[in-house]
């Protein structure tokens, strides 16, 4: 199902002192500060094919659930797909982990029942772009299931958030804004948003301006208007 005919470099990302950055404090946090926890929410009653977006290390592979008969990983950095790439080994499900952007996903149209984009719309480049992407490759009625960093509901973070999203934080985190309004980006690109809910990582002491999150469900329209899409 991949669609080789329009490859993407493979290295259209590269972040090798975040990735080994990135790899210990992705463990730590799912170990600590229950991130493990909300990834089998994320991923819970997932079934047949499933395109992941941003794959990181890969550590979302061991919660799929044994209904899922198929998943592509999407990661564009190269040092996080080799991880990805031996967590995939590791899965219980089928895992293929393949280079690529979330702007321009290399995969047929409406391949997949599911998406999931996890901690990763808040690095894309042009985040309009790559939620049109997981729309076209899903089928009519497919789910995105998305845990992210949002805007904060208070004023005084979120004005810290805008902050350091116009300053250090993207140079640091890879590309993360923390700022973007995600739920609001989701309905936009043309979603239904379903169920949600906000929480902080983590949920008591200090807050950072990655703290707060989203985790929830959005599906594309089962009615598809195929002009629209031909134009």
């Amino acid at each position: 199902m991949l669609r080789r005919s329009a490859p993407v470099p493979r290295d259209a990302v590269h972040h090798p002192v975040f990735a080994r950055f990135y790899a210990r404090l992705s463990v730590a946090a799912d170990l600590k500060g229950g991130v493990a926890d909300r990834r089998d929410e994320l991923l819970s009653g997932l079934s047949g094919r499933v395109i992941e977006v941003g794959a990181g290390n890969g550590l979302n592979f061991a919660h799929y659930p044994g209904a899922v008969s198929e998943v592509v990983a999407i990661e564009p950095e190269r040092s996080l797909r080799q991880m990805a790439a031996g967590a995939g080994l590791r899965a219980e499900v089928p895992v293929d982990v393949v280079p690529g952007t979330a702007e321009a996903l290399p995969v047929k149209s409406e391949a997949f029942d599911a998406a999931v984009a996890s901690l990763v719309l808040c690095t894309v480049r042009d985040l309009p772009r790559a939620l049109a992407e997981i729309k076209r490759v899903l089928r009519p009625g497919g789910e995105l299931r998305f845990f992210e960093h949002t805007l904060a509901p208070g004023r005084t973070l979120a004005t810290a958030q805008r902050a350091v999203d116009r300053t250090v934080w993207p140079l640091l985190f890879g590309g993360c804004h923390t700022a973007r309004d995600t739920l609001a980006a989701i309905e936009e690109a043309g979603f239904e948003l379903g169920v949600y809910r906000r929480f902080s990582i983590p949920d008591r002491g200090v807050r950072l301006p990655s703290s707060p999150c989203v985790i929830g469900v959005a599906r594309r329209s089962a009615v598809v208007d195929r002009a629209a899409a031909a134009g």
